[in-house]
């Protein structure tokens, strides 16, 4: 048998397993071309080998490792624009280059790109986004990044509480409690959550935080409509239509996130629903369109270019014996679109 370690050949591992050394190279890229079955045969062949690609060491002078790849839910999201604009920032100072992939909320899709990354010799991965309620989908993510790691790459997350490495970890549940607060104060007890898409960690918690606002004045969120969509623009709007019709006598809408708000208010918009006066709505995140909307949209403002910003120097930083953890607070903005409960 080969000797384990970095002189293990990745022309070992194909032997072993019975194929080409194109297909063994897809399979660990975690490319498209090769099964799933075949592609889980060559990546337990590769870990019981012992095999470990050092792409560092051969691609310095091609300058791969000066690259930072950035994965990110949704690219037309202005979240993410946000977030990957302050990622920017941080690189062009230290002269690197950002590749932007895009996972669609799809976790296979996403360990694919992290795959994919690796493969590209890239410096840094950053993950932005929420993580999954699915244990074993970020189990999967997780030991992905750990074998990147071990090859001497660098990563960082936004948003994800269990992959083992550094995180910027955005205050949602504070900021849940606060939208669900600011609500009840305007006297709005028939409140619908346009909640986005089930199985999300940033949803749960979100809904957390409202969910602990309400118990304080003697309400339960079960009691309350809850519609799962889509995280974005069409999914805000679907999620309206339906508590409106399923729920008429609602007063207040919480939208998950700044895109389902923009949606929701577009379908009041259209049913000549108005925004305060018979129906309050709420957002999260504070994208740099909320303020100019029509009617201005409340919501929770989280530091996004910041967050970018605050990922990379993590990556950047000598690594530690334990994950840095780096909270990012939150702060409510009160605007146009929420409004004392009708009468």
């Amino acid at each position: 048998m080969p000797k384990p370690g970095p002189r293990l050949r990745l022309a070992d591992v194909a032997e072993r397993a019975g194929v080409s050394l194109a297909t063994a190279s897809r399979a660990l890229a975690g490319r498209e071309g090769v099964s799933a079955e075949v592609a889980d045969r060559i990546r337990q062949i590769s870990q019981d080998l012992g095999y470990i690609a050092n792409p560092y060491a051969r691609t310095l002078a091609g300058g791969a490792s000066s690259t930072v790849g950035l994965v990110v839910h949704q690219v037309d999201d202005p979240y993410f624009s946000e977030i990957a604009g302050g990622v920017i920032q941080i690189a062009d100072e230290q002269s690197l280059l950002v590749q932007i992939c895009h996972s669609g909320r799809d976790p296979d899709h996403e360990l694919r790109q992290i795959r994919h990354l690796t493969a590209q010799q890239v410096g840094i991965i950053i993950i932005a986004g929420s993580g999954y309620t699915d244990a074993r989908i970020e189990a999967e993510a997780r030991e992905a990044l750990s074998a990147y790691r071990r090859t001497g790459g660098r990563v960082a997350v936004i948003g994800r509480h269990s992959l083992g490495v550094d995180a910027v970890l955005p205050d949602n549940e504070a900021g849940g409690h606060a939208l669900a607060t600011h609500l009840l104060s305007l006297g709005h007890r028939r409140i619908a959550i346009a909640a986005g898409t089930p199985g999300l960690t940033t949803v749960v918690d979100r809904q957390a935080g409202v969910a602990s606002a309400l118990r304080q004045h003697g309400i339960d969120l079960d009691d309350l409509p809850i519609v799962h969509t889509d995280f974005t623009r069409d999914g805000g709007k679907a999620a309206a239509d339906r508590i409106v019709q399923e729920h008429p006598e609602t007063t207040a809408i919480v939208a998950l996130n700044d895109a389902m708000a923009i949606g929701v208010l577009s379908a009041l918009r259209a049913r000549g629903i108005s925004v305060p006066e018979r129906m309050s709505v709420v957002g999260f995140d504070d994208v740099s369109v909320a303020a100019d909307l029509a009617p201005s949209l409340t919501t929770v403002r989280l530091p996004m270019m910041d967050m970018g910003r605050m990922a990379l120097e993590l990556a950047l930083k000598p690594a530690a014996a334990r994950p840095r953890r780096r909270a990012t607070g939150q702060t409510l903005m009160i605007r146009d679109s929420s409004g004392p409960v009708p009468r």
